[in-house]
This record gives C-alpha cells, sequence and structure tokens, in this order.
C-alpha cells in the first residue's frame, strides 16, 4: 500500500474514514472490530464521522461474532456500544489495530474467518504505530485501505505550592 496523503489529529482520523466508505449506500451495515476497552471508544469516534449516513453499526469485540453489539447514538453522550446485535452480513469490516497486537490482540486467522462469515466485506484497517505493517496482517489481509496514526504525547504539571 502506499501513503497517499498525510493529515493531524482526530478529524484527520475521522476524516480519512469517512473517505474510506462512501461507495456504500446509505443504511448498510458497517462492522467494527477491535480488542475489549482499548479499541472500544475507536469505534465509537469512528461511528461519529458517518453519522448522518443512517448506517447500522456493530462493534464486534476480539472478531467474536457472539458478542456482537449494536454501536447506537444517546443523547447528550454521543455513540455507544450498547445492545446485543445478530449480524450476518456486512458491507464494511473495519479491523481496529488492538487486535493485531500480540497482548491484547488474536490470530490474524480469526480475522480472515470473520471477513469470510459477513460475506468477505470490503475490510478497512484503522490503526496507531504502523500496527498493521508491523504484524504482517498489511499483506496478508486484503485491505482496501489502511489508516495509521501516530500518536505524540505530553505532559505539563502545575507546580504544587
Amino acid at each position: 500500500m502506499s501513503n497517499i496523503e498525510k493529515r493531524q489529529g482526530i478529524s484527520g482520523l475521522t476524516s480519512f474514514f469517512k473517505e474510506c466508505i462512501p461507495h456504500i449506500s446509505n443504511s448498510s451495515t458497517i462492522v467494527f472490530s477491535g480488542s475489549v476497552g482499548v479499541c472500544t471508544p475507536f469505534a465509537e469516534l469512528l461511528s461519529y464521522a458517518v453519522k448522518n449516513d443512517g448506517h447500522d453499526l456493530i462493534y464486534v469485540p476480539k472478531a467474536d461474532l457472539s458478542q456482537a453489539r449494536l454501536i447506537q447514538w444517546r443523547d447528550s453522550v454521543g455513540f455507544v456500544v450498547g445492545d446485543k446485535a445478530e449480524i450476518s452480513q456486512a458491507e464494511v469490516l473495519v479491523i481496529l489495530g488492538g487486535l493485531a497486537m500480540p497482548k491484547f490482540g488474536v490470530p490474524i486467522e480469526d480475522i480472515e474467518e470473520l471477513h469470510n462469515k459477513l460475506g468477505n466485506p470490503r475490510l478497512i484497517g484503522v490503526g496507531f504505530m504502523d500496527i498493521f505493517e508491523k504484524s504482517g496482517w498489511a499483506n496478508r489481509l486484503p485491505f482496501s485501505a489502511i489508516i495509521n496514526s501516530n500518536i505524540d504525547a505530553g505532559m505539563w504539571l502545575k507546580e504544587q505550592p
């Protein structure tokens, strides 16, 4: 895969995501799969990028379809992972980078199986710090796009009296 463009911050991440899925019709099903806890808020954040498109949004923790949950809009809160969901097919499967991490993830075969069970939908990877390249998943999975971000953190402390 070639790097086409770079953007900064959260808005860069969400705008890239929105651009990855314009070829699906409104009211399509988008499934996110990620590791428990760490990836969940990213699925909720990315859902916000497509909030006006009427898609059915589903979160599948650790590529386990029996644990599928709806991603639902809650007034005064935003998108949250909630009620159990039944899913058998999707137009898009978004693999979040935590699944490719040795400590938090799953074997790549679990992702291949999930992709197959959902009818081989368009596959998008969203990760940080080149995790899909480092894990070898970028070359093995049939990604249509990979969105990669890097995080730089800083901190300041107010001096205590």
